[in-house]
């Protein structure tokens, strides 16, 4: 099991921008190993921008049950974990739609 700590990059996470570009860093760490733990411990504002762009596009690269079964998060304040949950249901409807 390998971490991404998202404290590394900053403590506020607002813009599709970074959301991407944390994206790029996180898929191939997925790709390469068994689980992923996203730690958000010391993060204090992830926007619905940022956490569609960043974790809910995983979705395009695999299905829900391997992202479940690939990553597991800790340290989401409830904020941040709202606006994670409202990005990936918002994300799989509109793929299931497709």
């Amino acid at each position: 099991m390998v971490e991404f700590k998202f404290i590394t990059y900053g403590t506020d996470f607002g813009t599709r921008d970074m959301g991407q570009k944390l994206r790029e860093k996180l898929l191939p760490l997925i790709n390469g190993h068994e689980k992923v733990v996203l730690d958000f411990t010391g993060v204090n504002v992830v926007s619905n921008s940022f956490a569609d762009e960043c974790i809910a596009k995983l979705l395009l690269e695999m299905p829900l049950a391997e992202l479940k079964r690939r990553t597991t998060f800790r340290g989401l304040n409830p904020l941040a974990e709202r606006s994670v949950l409202v990005a990936l249901q918002r994300r799989y409807k509109v793929l299931s739609r497709l």
